[in-house]
């Protein structure tokens, strides 16, 4: 049975953390995906601590490295990142120099994004950081068991 620490009354007063059972809750798909979600996410947030990069950063860089050029919108769809956040987002990789825009060759109204010297050699680094992060995921639940989560994952996203 899945127990949730919660915040009780007590906990104002003693600092012990009940925990309560979720009941039903623990049968949703929908429940234990964001749980692991959230600890997954915690553990990823920690580890890009050591190269300074937030998750959305992170997958903005290798986005722009697999395929330099590519217009904001385009990536930012691909992302699945709201416009307005994208702009604010890109506007700060520029700021620290990892990332420049440029006229697209397509469609001179938009810009192309390319990665810089800089951001080439920081998302180096950050791969190797995201290996560890990798390893201690697999360690939880095995080569196999990451092949099938990535598979059911995969089924899951269909339904968007």
């Amino acid at each position: 049975m899945t127990r949730i620490a919660a915040k009780t009354p007590s906990d104002d007063v003693d600092g012990d953390a009940g925990a309560l059972d979720v009941g039903r809750l623990q049968e949703h798909v929908g429940y234990a995906l964001r749980r692991a979600q959230l600890a997954v996410f915690q553990d990823f947030i920690q580890t890009m601590e050591k190269v300074a990069l937030r998750p959305a950063q992170y997958s903005v860089l290798l986005v722009m490295d697999t395929h330099p050029g590519l217009k904001q919108t385009e990536i930012a769809a691909l992302l699945g990142i709201k416009r307005t956040n994208f702009v604010a987002l890109v506007d700060e990789l520029e700021q620290r120099g990892l990332a420049e825009r440029a006229p697209s060759p397509t469609d001179r109204r938009s810009n192309a994004l390319y990665l810089t010297k800089a951001g080439k050699a920081l998302l180096a680094r950050a791969e190797k950081t995201v290996t560890e992060h990798e390893q201690r995921l697999i360690g939880l639940i095995g080569v196999e068991g990451k092949r099938q989560l990535l598979g059911l994952l995969s089924k899951l996203a269909e339904l968007g």
